[in-house]
């Protein structure tokens, strides 16, 4: 591993946890880390145990890899349902689900915009795949009408469920799938998202910023935990996530 300029290089070869400490990267660029390496399923779970996850900013360039400061995270007691969001969960307009179609949701996300949406090229979208296949990656489906109109997606490693991108074509369609994640996760004992980049979307539902430092503490403690299992959820109601 090497230093380019303000990052440093990060051969495929070299070993998958060979990153540098998180507390080297950016400060004023959104927390760049290093470039390079690649999207094997053990270097990626590396990253994210540091609290590092990868981002294109177009399909030509080789990966980057960040770690932002401040850090955007919602605890899952504190979550924040507005009253606009409450009458539309009771009106029950759309259904919900897990992992029924991780596959499209990687897709919409990398075709929808988003406030929280990455630049998922093909190599990215393929990765997550195999991270989902083997248990790690999971995403969280809205329907109206038995049509896929909302939804996100991430990694779950013990107790954080770290969120990697979002979409919407529906009014609230994200923001009911963030609450029904919360839902589960709180049920699975997951108590930490990451949101990665602080945005209002996200504020508007409880997320707030901690220092780099405070976020790999919470790291440490976390991710240690047994992986959780009970993720694949069928079809149902939203009136019921109120309770």
């Amino acid at each position: 591993m090497d230093r380019i300029g303000t990052a440093y290089w990060i051969e495929a070869s070299d070993p998958p946890d060979s990153f540098p400490n998180p507390e080297f990267a950016l400060d004023d660029n959104d927390g760049l880390l290093a470039i390079g390496g690649d999207l094997s399923i053990p270097r990626l779970l590396a990253a994210y145990r540091k609290g590092i996850f990868p981002w294109y900013d177009s399909e030509w360039q080789p990966i980057l890899w960040w770690s932002p400061n401040p850090r955007a995270v919602l605890f899952t007691e504190e979550l924040h349902v507005s009253r606009s969001l409450r009458k539309t969960l009771r009106k029950n307009i759309f259904t919900v689900s897990i992992d029924r179609n991780f596959a499209d949701v990687v897709e919409r996300c990398a075709t929808t915009r988003s406030d929280t949406g990455t630049w998922i090229n093909p190599s990215l979208a393929v990765a997550y795949r195999k991270l989902h296949e083997i248990g790690y990656a999971h995403a969280v489906e809205t329907w109206a009408n038995g049509e896929l109109v909302g939804g996100l997606y991430g990694v779950n490693l013990g107790r954080v469920f770290y969120g990697e991108s979002m979409f919407s074509v529906q009014t609230d369609a994200s923001k009911v799938a963030l609450v029904y994640l919360v839902a589960i996760c709180r049920e699975l004992g997951v108590e930490l998202i990451d949101c990665q980049l602080a945005s209002p979307h996200l504020a508007s539902l409880g997320s707030r910023q901690i220092s780099r430092q405070t976020f790999q503490d919470y790291l440490r403690r976390y991710t240690d935990f047994p992986q959780r299992s009970g993720w694949a959820r069928d079809e149902q109601g939203t009136a019921g996530l109120l309770a």
